[in-house]
């Protein structure tokens, strides 16, 4: 299936349907066609593309391709037995946490086409660590595994509590990710930010510090530049990968979208308003850090010349959500054949070559 029908046919349809209906309805749909190998072969037919230049080891793990699936989009592990087949390098689940989490009240999904891109206002809805980890407990996966873990949204869990709420995710997740992401930035939550906080995401990193664990935070790409120098500050004490750059943005401010069409919505912003944001921390991080951290790169990739730059930026690896909701599944293909085409152009023989290079243009 090209992206022609998808955007001229298929989108036009589910767009006239709830957001949060359409995203289950895929959810189901991508868990139903996981299960045989039949529509396993056949979407794989459809949609997988390899490229040598595209394989890439990071961080010991080794990526068929740099493109991943965020976080937010399949949180409680429905559809890791298909996202191989559409031809994703990596696959991020969750946002979990260690209580069951039935979210924020609905509406909690909005639609800004103007803008390309979904308010999302989910508040880690979940199934809780322990339901979701014992899914995935004895499953083998195709492709490389990150699990999203953050805190229970509860706002009665506070201090060394919260501490304690994210380290029990911790433990039922950390041996079947081949890496944990720390979300420490959901916009969505009474005090989902509170762990860029550098005096309390100190006391996280200090108790679920594992030097054999492959770990990651992932921020907002609103913080001060101050903000993110301490919370460097305080990484560098500690057995931290990297970062994911970024999470969704809160900003409404030059939007297309009408000011009618934005005071309905709540939450946090994704796809395109989040891409320059993402782009200048990715670079900032990079650079103050001297490249001493593994970052993916997150916000606002529709084409393989966003998840380019991103990666000239400073990213290793990136990572889409709403590209795909606009563009359909064949987007995935198009750009990683399009990194391949950016790579040729610039003459580099590996993904892993091209990380970073921005930083020594300016």
């Amino acid at each position: 299936m090209d992206m022609g029908f998808y955007t001229k046919i298929l989108k036009p349809i589910a767009f006239q349907i709830d957001p949060e209906e359409i995203h289950n309805l895929a959810l189901k749909l991508g868990s139903i066609l996981g299960k045989f190998w039949i529509s396993r072969t056949i979407i794989s037919a459809l949609y997988n593309y390899s490229n040598k230049r595209l394989e890439t080891k990071v961080l010991g793990i080794n990526f068929k391709n740099p493109l991943g699936l965020a976080a937010g989009f399949d949180k409680n592990a429905k559809i890791t037995d298909i996202l191989p087949s559409v031809g994703f390098g990596f696959m991020e689940v969750g946002s979990i946490t260690a209580l069951k989490c039935e979210g924020n009240p609905k509406p909690r999904l909005w639609r800004l086409p103007k803008d390309n891109s979904i308010a999302v206002y989910f508040g880690l809805a979940n199934d809780g660590a322990e339901a979701i980890s014992k899914k995935l407990k004895n499953k083998s996966f195709e492709i490389p595994l990150a699990i999203s873990i953050a805190k229970t949204n509860d706002s009665k869990i506070k201090g060394d509590a919260s501490v304690e709420d994210y380290y029990k995710s911790y433990l039922l997740t950390k041996d079947i990710a081949d890496f944990i992401v720390l979300n420490i930035s959901c916009p969505n939550t009474g005090d989902g930010c509170s762990f860029e906080n550098p005096l309390l995401l100190d006391k996280l990193l200090k108790r679920i510090n594992n030097k054999n664990k492959i770990t990651f935070l992932k921020i907002s790409s609103a913080l001060e530049r101050k903000q993110v120098d301490q919370i460097i500050k305080v990484v560098d004490k500690y057995k931290i990968s990297g970062f994911i750059i970024s999470n969704l943005n809160k900003s409404k401010s030059n939007l297309k979208s009408s000011k009618e069409e934005l005071d309905k919505v709540k939450g946090g912003l994704s796809g395109e308003p989040v891409r320059e944001p993402s782009n200048k921390l990715i670079k900032y991080i990079y650079k103050k850090t001297k490249g001493g951290y593994i970052i993916i790169g997150l916000g606002g990739i529709f084409t393989a010349e966003d998840a380019y730059e991103k990666i000239k930026n400073g990213a290793s690896l990136v990572q889409l959500i709403t590209g795909m909701i606009y563009k359909g599944p064949g987007v995935i293909k198009e750009i990683n054949k399009g990194l391949v085409r950016l790579l040729e152009a610039d003459g580099y023989s590996n993904i892993s070559k091209a990380v970073g290079m921005n930083n020594f243009v300016d």
